[in-house]
């Protein structure tokens, strides 16, 4: 029986960079808990809109304007590029989750080159942990009534 030859390692190809949409956007999707973020970035300013208004405006919390900014600042790109969000459901802290996924592979999609600092920063990661639901014949998930032996 011959031995075929091995064929030569060849190494990684380096993610070709994705095409912006119509409007010169790349998109990234977020999710975290009950909240999705719809992210937008094309090259501008360094306008951060969510929903609308201002970043810091919509999100009143230290902490969660920090998530929300967190993509941008870890990779510099906070002045070169726009950020358009639009995101709904959940609370505060489900939303800025959301918003930082959703950045995050946002920009990945602008520029591959950007993906092992976000990487390294845990922020490609989805936290999908949910609220778990109600049993019944139980007062809560886990939680269960009280026992009376007599």
């Amino acid at each position: 029986m011959a031995e075929t030859p091995a064929t030569p390692a060849t190494p990684t190809a380096i993610a070709e960079p994705a095409k912006p949409d119509k409007g010169g956007y790349w998109r990234g999707t977020g999710r975290r808990k009950t909240a999705i973020a719809r992210v937008r970035v094309k090259p501008g300013a360094g306008v951060y809109t969510i929903n609308g208004k201002e970043v810091n405006t919509y999100f009143t919390e230290p902490r969660d304007r920090n998530f929300a900014l967190a993509p941008l600042n870890a990779t510099k790109t906070n002045a070169k590029l726009d950020v358009l969000v639009q995101v709904h459901g959940g609370g505060y802290a489900g939303q800025a989750g959301a918003v930082l996924l959703g950045v995050s592979r946002a920009l990945k999609n602008y520029d591959p080159a950007l993906e092992p600092i976000l990487r390294d920063n845990d922020m490609l990661t989805r936290d999908d942990r949910k609220v778990e639901r109600k049993k019944p014949g139980q007062s809560g998930a886990r939680k269960r009534f009280q026992f009376s032996k007599r």
